[in-house]
């Protein structure tokens, strides 16, 4: 590795100065991404994509493996060999959304249903207590969930060629 440098994830070594090497990795990712152009995706390619996406399998062809244990997620499916990231500085940061927005929906979904199923001698001490300790565990249990999310929102918008 040159000094100066770091690995990314295809491997290459990327500048880490800020100078124009930099700029050169830059513009080579967004010229790596010039063939994805946005398209407006129909609701069954959404449903399928995000349905996959929450099995835990690669979004693109709903194989996998896509992941080597709970917090690492692969660079490239194991089937159809699609990168999960998709090149771009700063990706993660829709993951990091969609982590958010789950856990959020999450825990309003068992809000609800406890408030409905339990009315009206409704556990306030509990929820209470069991609230936080949810709302602190779930972005870990989503995350997985929530990067392939994140993968499938962008390819429904942002198709592989060929597909």
């Amino acid at each position: 590795m040159v000094e100066g440098t770091s690995a990314t994830r295809g491997g290459s070594p990327r500048p880490q100065d800020g100078g124009p090497g930099e700029r050169a990795h830059r513009n080579a990712l967004r010229d790596a991404n010039e063939h994805l152009e946005v398209e407006l995706p129909t609701a069954g390619r959404i449903f399928r994509l995000l349905g996959r996406a929450f099995m835990l399998r690669c979004p693109h062809c709903g194989k996998g493996p896509v992941r080597r244990g709970w917090f690492h997620i692969l660079p490239a499916c194991g089937h159809c060999h699609l990168l999960l990231e998709r090149g771009e500085p700063d990706y993660f940061l829709g993951a990091m959304l969609f982590n958010l927005v789950l856990a959020e929906l999450l825990f309003v979904g068992i809000f609800v249903t406890v408030l409905i199923v339990m009315w009206p001698t409704v556990p306030w001490d509990g929820i209470q207590i069991g609230a936080p300790i949810g709302m602190a565990v779930a972005p870990f249990v989503l995350y997985p969930v929530s990067k392939l999310t994140w993968l499938a929102f962008d390819l429904s918008f942002r198709p592989e060629p060929g597909s």
